[in-house]
């Protein structure tokens, strides 16, 4: 129940906020329950002399790697405005994606579009922490 109603915020949230929301399946509901699911996630720390049109293009790059295919749903964010000392708020983007199984992420590693996207942008960031992890969905 909660994958959907989630599935659905995203979505309207995305639209308004013109980020992207890249689901496979056409219903949330539909995604068939799987164990291995992957999920990959970078926290993006831009040095404090970044500008915003160097944020600007950093987002640039996270969209367009939006549009690899074996992503079944990504995500790009901003820190929130929670107020608690156990949040982590000193990063400039989320980026967190969703695959099928570890194959489809080793897919997206290797992909033209991630290459370029680490060759090209690299510079737009002084630090990296990417989180993956492996386990099966629950609504």
């Amino acid at each position: 129940m909660f994958t959907k109603y989630y599935c659905r915020w995203a979505q309207t949230l995305s639209t308004k906020l013109k980020v992207t929301f890249t689901p496979d399946y056409p219903d949330p509901m539909t995604i068939p329950s799987s164990s291995d699911r992957f999920v990959h996630h970078v926290l993006f720390y831009t040095p404090a002399t970044a500008s915003e049109a160097d944020n600007a293009t950093l987002l640039e790059g996270l969209q367009k790697l939006a549009g690899i295919s074996v992503i079944k749903m990504s995500h790009i964010g901003t820190p929130a405005p929670t107020n608690r000392d156990v949040i982590e708020r000193t990063y400039t983007y989320s980026w967190l994606c969703l695959f099928e199984n570890a194959a489809a992420e080793e897919e997206y590693q290797q992909h033209p579009i991630h290459d370029e996207f680490r060759n090209e942008y690299a510079r737009y960031w002084e630090k990296v922490v990417i989180y993956d992890s492996i386990g099966s969905l629950s609504n």
